[in-house]
């Protein structure tokens, strides 16, 4: 049965194109993908996220798990509302997700994990959790709100108690602050998104989601649709779940070797395998691609290079850059490592060549060195 955000009934009155979304009803565009792009590269722009898993963890021993959970260090965080990105891995070293975990006080940390690997993710976090004795609680009784644009902090801040706008505006990246609402409803602000530009992910009671959607309307937010995300995450170099990794991809594999933390003492899940990739190299390397000829880079075209074949992982067209761009996985070698310029993309028997380039495309708005001959 497809499932509903609290949101559904607004996207549709804002004449939204719905489509499943793993599960769920949810908005693709309300009109013009390229057109909501843009407005958040320039502007801002909002996305519902409601689907997106907010998990809470409570007990004494809750640092202790979270060290044994997640391959990233949970000790990095010391401050209360401090967040960090990470992956949690199977035994093999493969990711079972990527998600942020907050830092509340040492006996409370907050998870949110992805939409489509809800059921799994909470499955392998409650098995995990049992020795430690730590609580968990999936928060279905949230709406989560993605406000993303260069003018996205100072319109959402226009929207708080007048004495939460200078800490909520000076929140610094990566961080979050429970903050009210002008009727005292409160919120959870992170200073996160996945767009490439700065914002605010918004963790909002449920029956207060709608209210504050309009209010963002009303403060000149302009709503934007899963393409959107899309193109922007893309751009951005960040991966999507299911389609750039998976439990049969290392963290190395999926260049997100940073957010692998090797310190001494700590028996994370899958540390064993990833300890050997560090050593050893990851046999696979991802790489950005960018076609220079007219055309659509897609998921699954073969791409052939001077060490091997590999292939597509996220491809689409760029409408920052006017071109299409890609994100794939080869063997790894001298061209993984961006020291080559070339490589070929098999399009329906045609052998295109591509610019092997780094990624991030884009990064707030600004299209980086080297993507663009």
């Amino acid at each position: 049965m497809t499932q509903k955000t609290i949101l559904n009934e607004s996207h549709r009155a804002l004449g939204a194109k719905m489509v499943d979304f793993g599960g769920w009803d949810m908005p693709i565009h309300y009109g013009s993908q390229i057109d909501e792009h843009h407005m958040v590269r320039k502007d801002a722009g909002m996305f519902d996220v409601s689907h997106m898993t907010v998990v809470d963890l409570r007990g004494g021993r809750v640092r202790e798990f979270l060290r044994r959970l997640v391959a990233n260090s949970v000790d990095k965080l010391s401050k209360p509302g401090k967040a960090l990105y990470t992956c949690m891995l199977n035994p093999r070293g493969g990711v079972i997700d990527d998600l942020i975990v907050y830092f509340m006080d040492e006996t409370f940390f907050r998870l949110v994990v992805n939409a489509a690997t809800r059921e799994k993710d909470l499955a392998w976090i409650r098995e995990q959790a049992l020795p430690f004795e730590v609580e968990v609680t999936e928060r279905d009784d949230f709406g989560m709100i993605a406000v993303q644009g260069p003018t996205a902090r100072e319109k959402v801040v226009s929207l708080l108690r007048e004495e939460d706008r200078e800490r909520i505006g000076k929140l610094g990246r990566f961080a979050a602050r429970t903050a009210s609402l002008p009727n005292g409803t409160e919120v959870f602000i992170a200073r996160t998104g996945y767009t490439g530009e700065d914002g605010f992910e918004i963790v909002v009671p449920r029956g207060a989601t709608v209210p504050l959607w309009d209010a963002l309307l009303e403060a000149g937010v302009g709503p934007a649709g899963l393409g959107a995300r899309d193109t922007l995450r893309l751009e951005a170099g960040l991966n999507l779940y299911g389609q750039d990794m998976d439990e049969d991809v290392s963290p190395y594999e999926a260049a997100l070797g940073w957010t692998v933390a090797l310190d001494e003492g700590r028996g994370f899940i899958g540390r064993d395998v990833i300890e050997q990739q560090k050593a050893a190299g990851a046999p696979r390397q991802m790489i950005g691609l960018v076609m220079d000829e007219r055309g659509v880079l897609r998921h699954g075209q073969k791409v052939l290079t001077e060490h091997g074949e590999g292939e597509i992982l996220s491809g689409t067209f760029s409408p920052t850059l006017g071109k299409a761009i890609a994100l794939a996985r080869v063997p790894a070698g001298e061209l993984a490592l961006g020291q080559s310029g070339v490589a070929r993309v098999d399009i329906r028997g045609r052998e295109v060549p591509v610019r092997v380039v780094r990624f991030p495309f884009v990064r707030e708005g600004q299209v980086q060195p080297g993507v663009l001959e």
